[in-house]
């Protein structure tokens, strides 16, 4: 199960990811960041501190998003990660590829 919540922070999206980021389950957040980059949204900051669990299929789906919004000369930022999560992008070798912050806050300041 995966829910999203949803907050805008000035031009900056935040989408509150909470749950499992999966197979059965990666397409929901899929749709959300193709329509909202689609509608011109291209500064994201997903917070990650309610997730429990993302496998390959939302990896992918994070790198989708990463490559959309930067083509759009946008960017997308990771938040909040738990370290159970954090060490599955350290061991997949996303943690280099992907903007990666510590809290919610941190990401949309970068921006």
């Amino acid at each position: 199960m995966l829910k999203i919540s949803e907050r805008k922070q000035g031009d900056i999206l935040v989408l509150g990811l909470e749950g499992r980021l999966d197979a059965s389950t990666s397409s929901t957040l899929e749709t959300r960041l193709s329509g909202s980059i689609a509608s011109g949204q291209i500064k994201i900051v997903l917070d990650f501190s309610s997730l429990d669990y993302i496998s390959s299929a939302g990896l992918r789906v994070l790198l989708m998003g990463a490559k959309r919004t930067k083509n759009a000369s946008g960017k997308l930022a990771l938040a909040g990660l738990k370290s159970h999560v954090r060490e599955v992008f350290d061991i997949a070798g996303f943690s280099s590829i992907l903007s990666i912050f510590s809290s919610p806050d941190e990401a949309t300041n970068s921006f």
